[in-house]
């Protein structure tokens, strides 16, 4: 699993890849030409990767498989270590021939550039010591985002409370020479929305 998203996120980097050139000559005359392969912007390929990750597919690996492509590399190691079939790109191929199958039969094998996964990520709503998982009841939410910390989504689904607290913070600061700052302590209302 992880060499195929590795392979898919190689696979992202090097479609994106544009082929830049630069013409030197007298008076801006393109006697002769530079061309060099140019990394997209991390934040293009980031954005895509993204993407994939949120479609990414459920696969499963069969034990028969695994045996079947280990006696595979086995035997034919010799051949794999051949200058052509380096040369031609198949020994990187070979290396990873298992096959992943998609957890449901219905849905298509992953592509090339789709990124898969093995076992789904567990419930992060719930509390669950054994994994480490503290869980979303009684954390703090803001209940104008429809992101990750919005209380929609962090709550998952079981509501928000409302309420008016006092909150003791350090105000009007001042700075005294040398290398000193004053502040004064403020009681300020302000409005938190806990996870039930």
């Amino acid at each position: 699993m992880n060499l195929h998203n590795n392979e898919a996120g190689r696979a992202h980097v090097t479609s994106e890849m544009r082929q830049e050139c630069k013409c030197h000559g007298m008076s801006g005359s393109c006697t002769v030409k530079t061309c060099w392969m140019r990394l997209p912007n991390f934040r293009v390929v980031g954005d895509n990767l993204k993407d994939r990750f949120d479609g990414a597919s459920r696969v499963m690996v069969s034990n028969s498989d695994r045996v079947r492509v280990t006696n595979n590399a086995i035997t034919s190691n010799s051949a794999s270590n051949s200058v052509h079939q380096h040369r031609d790109g198949l020994g990187r191929r070979q290396r990873y021939n298992f096959q992943l199958k998609p957890y449901n039969p219905e849905h298509k094998p992953p592509g090339q550039k789709d990124l898969v996964y093995v076992e789904p990520s567990p419930p992060f709503c719930e509390k669950n010591p054994k994994l480490g998982i503290l869980g979303t009841h009684g954390r703090q939410c803001n209940d104008t985002s429809i992101g990750v910390d919005g209380c929609d989504l962090m709550c998952c689904g079981r509501g928000h409370k409302t309420q008016e607290v006092t909150v003791i913070e350090r105000c009007s600061c001042t700075f005294h020479w040398c290398c000193e700052v004053k502040c004064q302590l403020c009681r300020t209302k302000k409005t938190v929305h806990t996870c039930l």
